[in-house]
């Protein structure tokens, strides 16, 4: 992710580190406390948010997790509800390379901004991921969809929402889950994984090549 270009030479420490941050707006998979500790080693929660006109639909193919990716869909008079993150520029490249975001846009995923609302009303710029190419609508795996519910439950989503997630449709998943990025990258069904972060090249991207579980 990149952040807004802010002059900070002449701002105290704090300021600075603080101009330095990204706001990242997660409505699915990363809304899970135990994805986000893997994935960032430094991310804060600011809170649950809320994003209107938009609805979680899910597309392609999530080779960890089988079953299809999250993304944003229009919908009309719908809110989409999330968690809110500041992220330092380290994680914010680490989840860049987990979503498979290029810079040239050929990626599963790029960088949508948008407005989100928390509880108060206030609104606040944010970054999110979004997918590009969709195709035919790809139900989630039983197991993914379940690890959603469990992030928006953990960080105090409306009940009415976190019901609706949980009966969205699903399927089961057709290997055991989740898979680690090498089982991902091979198709085969190893015991172990190499360190990810070890798989991250001089580009940030992940060189095992997969997308394990969006926003």
């Amino acid at each position: 992710m990149q952040p807004i270009t802010v002059r900070t030479e002449s701002l105290p420490r704090k300021e600075r580190q603080a101009a330095s941050r990204i706001i990242y707006f997660a409505y699915g998979s990363n809304m899970n406390p135990e994805q986000i500790r893997q994935r960032c080693t430094g991310a804060d929660v600011l809170g649950p948010a809320r994003l209107p006109g938009l609805a979680l639909g899910f597309f392609g193919n999530n080779r960890l997790w089988d079953g299809g990716l999250e993304t944003v869909i229009p919908a009309p008079g719908h809110t989409l509800w999330g968690v809110v993150y500041s992220l330092g520029p380290t994680d914010a490249d680490s989840l860049d390379a987990w979503q498979g975001v290029r810079l040239n846009g050929t990626g599963d995923y790029f960088h949508s901004p948008a407005t989100v609302y928390d509880a108060t009303g206030e609104g606040r710029y944010a970054v999110l991921y979004k997918k590009d190419l969709l195709g035919d609508p790809v139900p989630p795996s039983r197991e993914y969809l379940h690890f959603i519910v469990e992030g928006a439950r953990a960080h105090g989503l409306p009940r009415a929402y976190v019901d609706e997630l949980a009966g969205l449709p699903r399927a089961p998943a057709r290997f055991i889950v989740p898979r680690s990025p090498a089982e991902a990258r091979d198709g085969t069904l190893s015991t172990s994984c190499p360190d990810c972060t070890s798989l991250i090249d001089e580009n940030g991207q992940l060189t095992c090549d997969l997308s394990g579980g969006a926003s």
